[in-house]
């Protein structure tokens, strides 16, 4: 079984056109503090990750003089729970990129 990718150089997890995609708690908007309104919005009485441009709006999106693409989290000492507990190679990583795996710029990261 191959490795699974460097996160910084995959990033599928935080792609989604869903504008429910990513829930946050009470606890994760108070870890986000003053960054909060920027990334995050409420949906009727629930919160969650903004979407923009098909992904997470925290998620940075760096190109290299190369063309290789790079991902950052913005928000990644303050990110919610749910990002915390996607661990790199689990089963969920791997369904992640599954799912998705055919976004631009996905195969290269393998």
């Amino acid at each position: 079984m191959p490795s699974p990718p460097v996160c910084r150089k995959c990033g599928v997890c935080c792609f989604s056109q869903s504008e429910t995609y990513v829930r946050v708690t009470g606890g994760d908007w108070a870890r986000l503090g003053a960054k909060a309104e920027s990334v995050a919005h409420f949906i009727g009485n629930r919160a969650y990750m903004r979407v923009r441009d098909g992904h997470c709006a925290a998620l940075a999106v760096r190109v290299a003089t190369s063309g290789a693409r790079e991902y950052f989290c913005s928000v990644y000492a303050e990110r919610p729970q749910t990002c915390r507990d996607l661990a790199r190679g689990s089963p969920q990583c791997e369904g992640e990129i599954a799912a998705k795996g055919n976004r631009p710029g996905a195969a290269a990261a393998r």
